[in-house]
């Protein structure tokens, strides 16, 4: 695709669309469909090339050009030797390198500029910061201070792999062609060049979080099996965060930091999430709150009459990835299908993005005995799905406000989930004046399985507390989550912003 002038919106998205279905994808889709009159341009940002395997959508004609990065493709193709290298430690540049690593660990952090970044002669330029001899002695000497527990060969690649991205950030802010606005619906790395791209160009920066962004990656970081732990098991309290992954939770933190004090408005999905964000250091006068919505005339017509069966048919609709917690899922399937020997567990969604992971949750299948009970579905579309289920699981560790769950809720299929994000005021209510009273399924604590099944269970043997689940989702959805309701939102704070 090539690029066009009159741009309107730079879209800077990271891991998500067009390059992976569901989730935060889909409402990005949506928004640009929604909104045909403006011209929208996408920076994708991704870990490897080789880690995606192409567009999973067929861009609306408002899309006027895609440009692809992959930010760790950069670490095995860093320069071997540096643009210009020092013959010895020099103090000064060994400050200004200081000052940029230790700026990634603080809470008041001066993001570098991409000139600083892309300069080969700058203190933290590529080739400079990688391979001097004062970024060495530099390197060295933090080593020694905080994390001799550690490998040395592991810290040295771990600072490497931190800092590789930001140059590659840096260039792409450099050459991301202008725009009345930029809008990333994270933070993190898409976060951070919407930072960088609003001192650059001077445009307004827009920032939507559908998840709070560093507590997904702490947890992706508490799990992450690439961050090598090789501290003594007798010298060391095993029960703190190792040095290495703490580097990695803090650059997080950072990043989010930044983007909330370059982002106006900073926008969230709900209240809980917002005072999050106050409290991660974004400015409380500049957050706002925007549900999400769905297309309720899409799924209206796929609710069952009344007096109609209901399937046994408990279903995940998401990514098969970790932070969903599948073998929750699986678990409560488990545990359930005790009660109902006819329930059918489906777990649909993608499963090319952590195939270990993936294979993991196929062998506790297997070690259950549930191969005849739990089924991977792969992604199908939603629409063809919601008719032939009974209750819509979600079982994640951390959430926004799902899509999939107010999908559901359109289409009249009640819900179980566990406590994250939203989903207690989707499935309970808000208590507020305007909100629809009564419940929409249940909600149950996390990695538990029990709380999952019982509540699955009650819903599938309890006629009238299915109904009244079924009739509470639907008008709470209508009432409070309609899509237009939201693009109306977000086109008058589109236009604000710009103007």
């Amino acid at each position: 695709m090539t690029m066009a002038g009159d741009l309107d919106i730079i879209l800077l998205l990271e891991g998500t669309y067009p390059y992976v279905k569901g989730g935060v994808s889909s409402w990005m889709h949506e928004i640009i469909r929604g909104m045909s009159h403006f011209r929208f341009g996408i920076v994708f940002l991704g870990s490897r090339e080789q880690d995606y395997a192409g567009w999973r959508y067929e861009l609306p004609d408002n899309v006027a050009f895609v440009q692809s990065h992959f930010l760790f493709d950069a670490v095995s193709t860093a320069p071997k030797r540096p643009a210009r290298r020092a013959r010895a430690p020099n103090p000064d540049m060994e400050a200004a390198i200081g000052r940029f690593h230790e700026g990634l660990q603080t809470t008041c952090p001066e993001i570098p500029t991409s000139r600083q970044l892309s300069d080969p002669a700058s203190p933290i330029g590529q080739g400079m910061f990688l391979d001097s001899d004062s970024a060495w002695q530099y390197l060295t000497d933090c080593y020694e201070a905080s994390a001799l527990a550690e490998s040395f060969v592991d810290y040295f690649w771990t600072v490497r792999n931190l800092h590789a991205p930001l140059w590659v950030l840096g260039k792409i802010a450099a050459q991301v062609p202008r725009a009345r606005l930029c809008f990333s619906p994270s933070t993190g790395y898409a976060g951070l060049l919407g930072a960088m791209c609003a001192r650059q160009t001077q445009a307004p920066f827009v920032l939507m979080e559908h998840g709070i962004y560093t507590r997904e990656r702490r947890i992706d970081m508490m799990n992450a099996e690439w961050i090598r732990d090789r501290r003594n098991f007798l010298q060391t309290d095993q029960a703190e965060i190792s040095h290495l992954r703490s580097l990695w939770v803090q650059f997080f933190e950072t990043a989010s930091r930044q983007s909330y004090s370059n982002a106006s408005p900073i926008i969230s999905l709900f209240d809980r999430a917002r005072r999050q964000q106050v409290a991660d250091g974004a400015d409380a006068a500049r957050t706002r709150i925007i549900p999400n919505g769905v297309e309720i005339e899409r799924f209206s017509g796929l609710r069952r009459p009344p007096d109609a069966p209901v399937p046994e048919v408990m279903a995940l609709i998401g990514r098969v990835v970790p932070i969903k917690d599948i073998k929750n899922f699986i678990r409560a399937a488990s545990i359930a299908w005790q009660k109902l020997p006819q329930l059918q567990a489906w777990i649909v969604g993608p499963t090319e993005e952590d195939p270990p992971y993936v294979q993991e949750c196929m062998e506790l299948v297997q070690s259950l005995g549930l191969e005849d009970t739990v089924h991977f579905l792969g992604f199908r579309r939603v629409e063809e799905v919601l008719p032939e289920i009974g209750v819509n699981v979600l079982s994640s560790v951390s959430e926004g406000l799902p899509l999939s769950i107010l999908e559901g809720f359109a289409a009249g299929i009640p819900a179980v989930t566990t406590d994250v994000g939203a989903c207690r005021e989707m499935l309970e209510g808000s208590g507020r004046d305007d909100d629809v009273p009564g419940s929409a399924g249940g909600v149950a604590g996390l990695a538990d399985p029990d709380g999952l099944a019982a509540l699955i269970v009650d819903l599938l043997t309890d006629p009238q507390r299915y109904r009244a689940a079924v009739e509470t989702a639907i008008a709470r959805v209508e009432k409070r989550y309609d899509r237009r309701t939201m693009l109306d939102t977000f086109e008058q704070l589109f236009r604000e912003a710009m103007d």
